[in-house]
């Protein structure tokens, strides 16, 4: 039996989802023991625990470490463990928890008795994290990684007290290995969209190229490159909408300056389905992702795709017929694939795509 782990809410976000798909999946198994959350799953109250961050909030909100987002990440990290390793009493044979969050919680479960501890490796290596996000810091100006020396020595530990790392990508795997940990004990998982995402009914066809993004709109994700990439765009009806918020008071000033510059720029928070079925194609410019859900959403919606070389699900791209892997950090790359679609749209069977990425293919 399983008990598993995480900071973010059930099935919201990137990560939310990653680990409501280990939770059903642990759950049709037959091997659920429980899990620790921020909320749970409707239905779940007698084998979830809420892991409460109140005092947290008001931190984060009121104290000066407001203005200090990279600490108040670490901060959130180790109070999320230390919570759910004080909290820690449900029998079970294994812990499975996300890197970042789980070194305390491990400790507690090996003094209960638990014989397998297991480490989901949301990203790759924290090192290539690092400097990935070097990178990005160094090409655009801005630094505003959510990972500190602190949190990177902290996971370095994680990797070495856990007896299997599970790894979501070939591009994860392969940093991992890399980085020098023994293949034995690396344990391949696969992600899909969830079922909600499906292609329109009917697509708009008004001349009008709509350009989409989704995710945190960062450095490190490389929001600034797709803005150079589309306001140097030669299209006479082309626009880009982001779907999601800013990570730092930097960018929020960044996001209101392109806005004000360009009308055709827009943001959009909340539910990404409907900018999907209404998209042309979908940019992820990310300096640096494990997996990466919305260009796998996207997909599954039967839009195109633009991905970058620093991203796990780059995998799933059939180059030149459900989209294009271009490399990290060039705007230039990403205007030149934006070019080609918008003068030959690329259309493809979107039950063709979810069974070229299903295992063993």
């Amino acid at each position: 039996m399983r008990l598993l782990a995480c900071r973010t809410p059930f099935g919201k976000g990137g990560l939310g989802q990653h680990f409501a798909h280990l939770v059903e999946e642990s759950r049709a198994s037959g091997e659920l023991a429980g899990y620790y959350a921020h909320t749970l799953k409707p239905g779940d109250e007698a084998i979830g625990h809420r892991v409460d961050f109140v005092k947290l909030t008001a931190l984060k909100r009121y104290s000066p470490l407001r203005f200090m987002p990279l600490l108040m990440s670490y901060i959130g990290e180790e109070v999320f463990d230390k919570r759910v390793a004080g909290q820690l009493s449900v029998r079970a044979e294994a812990f499975m928890g996300f890197v970042g969050k789980s070194l305390h919680t491990f400790g507690r479960a090996r003094a209960l008795g638990y014989t397998t501890l297991e480490l989901i490796a949301a990203n790759s290596h924290v090192r290539n994290v690092q400097r990935r996000h070097a990178e990005a810091a160094k090409q655009l100006g801005i630094r505003d990684t959510w990972l500190n020396e602190a949190l990177a020595r902290k996971t370095m530990r994680e990797y070495a007290e856990a007896d299997f790392i599970y790894t979501h990508s070939e591009y994860t795997r392969d940093s991992l290995l890399a980085e020098g940990i023994p293949e034995s004990k690396l344990k391949r998982t696969y992600l899909t969209a969830d079922p909600r995402f499906v292609p329109p009914a009917e697509r708009i066809a008004d001349g009008r190229f709509r350009i989409a993004y989704i995710g945190r709109v960062d450095a490190t994700k490389g929001v600034p490159l797709l803005i150079e990439a589309f306001g140097r765009l030669k299209h006479p009806d082309a626009e880009l909408t982001l779907v999601g918020g800013w990570a730092s008071s930097v960018m929020k000033r960044q996001v209101q300056a392109w806005m004000a510059r360009d009308p055709r720029i827009r943001l959009a928070p909340g539910d990404p389905v409907p900018v999907l079925h209404r998209a042309d194609v979908y940019v992820h410019p990310t300096y640096e992702d494990g997996f990466a859900y919305a260009p796998v959403e996207a997909l599954a919606c039967g839009v195109p795709v633009i991905v970058t070389e620093d991203t796990g699900m780059k995998e799933r791209v059939r180059e030149g017929e459900t989209g294009f892997v271009v490399p990290t950090g060039s705007w230039e790359a990403i205007l030149d694939r934006l070019e080609y679609i918008a003068k030959h749209p690329l259309t493809f069977d979107v039950g063709a795509t979810a069974s070229a990425s299903a295992p063993g293919d």
